[in-house]
């Protein structure tokens, strides 16, 4: 009698550790897997931001170029290639947010207004969707049970893209 109860709890607590097991791999397999998703979302994102900034560029290129003389500081901030990673784009994109806000469009870059502030929109949506993506891959990458089993890899964190939006041109009270 004794010997069968110990049988029965040996084959129970045998049957709890395969269902503990097995509970721990379907986890770290949805995680790896939610994982790969998010930095495939990241690196979509990511090309999305870069096409938005460089349709942006070349649109204040366009207005450089129409507007003559009066639009050297933009002509100077224009000068950002294209492709390049975000990352490195920061300091050059917010150099070309303030030259645009300094930038009085004369009549032949006025047509470009409108496009200027779809670009702008759009440039402003790519950014927020590809720090959603890196807001939400870095706290996954971070907790954990991701961290101690490396599920997330080897590869750097994915970084924030922060630019100033909106930038307002400030104008002299006297």
């Amino acid at each position: 009698m004794v010997g069968s109860i110990i049988a029965w709890a040996g084959s129970a607590v045998g049957i709890v550790v395969v269902l503990c097991v097995i509970w721990f791999a379907v986890l770290s397999s949805t995680r790896a897997t939610r994982i790969r998703l998010l930095s495939e979302r990241v690196t979509l994102a990511r090309g999305a931001l870069i096409a938005a900034l460089d349709r942006r560029v070349d649109v204040a290129h366009r207005i450089a170029v129409a507007g003559g003389s009066e639009t050297t500081t933009l002509r100077a901030a224009v000068d950002i290639p294209h492709g390049s990673d975000p990352v490195e784009r920061e300091s050059a994109e917010n150099r070309l947010s303030s030259a645009l806000a300094l930038t009085d469009l004369p009549g032949e870059a006025s047509s470009l207004v409108g496009e200027l502030s779809d670009a702008q929109t759009r440039v402003t949506m790519a950014r927020r969707f590809y720090n959603d993506a890196v807001r939400d891959t870095r706290a996954l990458r971070g907790r954990r049970m991701v961290r101690w089993l490396r599920l997330g890899g080897g590869g750097p964190m994915p970084a924030y893209f922060e630019i100033a939006e909106g930038v307002a041109r400030v104008t002299d009270p006297a």
